[in-house]
């Protein structure tokens, strides 16, 4: 019995490594109002003071596409817009804290038609540095994550 058993368990052990070692993955499709799957995702215009933030929304909406496995070049659905910030007013008075905005205007574009358009705003706040160039780098980091969550909400509200 104990031989059956660990032949059994073999067995068993070595189904599970080969299932683990195959290279099969298991990703869930897009499929976006006006019926498209896939979506190209051009430069998105930059409004603002702050020089990566156009960039850092566009990557973020090419990057969150690439892993639904819906981003594509020639594609029958165009993703653009614009991008601007504000400054808003700190949340803790003294000034140790700054507040940033994130404002994006996205349209959704199948096969030349305008879809749908959707305004997204977050907001953020962020430790000011000792000096400015640590403050700016610091709001340069929280409109990083501000572009990556908008890019997520734009995405979603472009879903069926």
């Amino acid at each position: 019995m104990a031989r059956r058993l660990d032949a059994l368990s073999a067995t068993l052990a070595a189904g599970l490594l080969a299932l683990a070692g195959c290279g099969y993955a298991v990703s869930a499709g897009l499929k976006l109002r006006g019926g498209a799957e896939r979506a190209e995702v051009r430069p998105f215009a930059n409004l603002s003071a702050d020089p990566s933030v156009g960039v850092e929304v566009t990557s973020a909406l090419r990057a969150a596409l690439a892993r639904r496995g819906a981003a594509g070049d020639g594609a029958r659905a165009l993703i653009d817009g614009q991008v601007t910030t504000e400054t808003v007013a700190p949340s803790f008075a003294g000034g140790v804290t700054q507040r940033v905005g994130l404002v994006v205007r996205a349209r959704l574009l199948v096969d030349g038609a305008l879809v749908l358009e959707r305004l997204v705003r977050r907001e953020a706040d962020y430790l000011a540095g000792a000096d400015a160039l640590e403050g700016e780098a610091r709001r340069a980091q929280a409109l990083r994550r501000l572009a990556g969550e908008a890019a997520r909400d734009v995405l979603s509200a472009f879903e069926e």
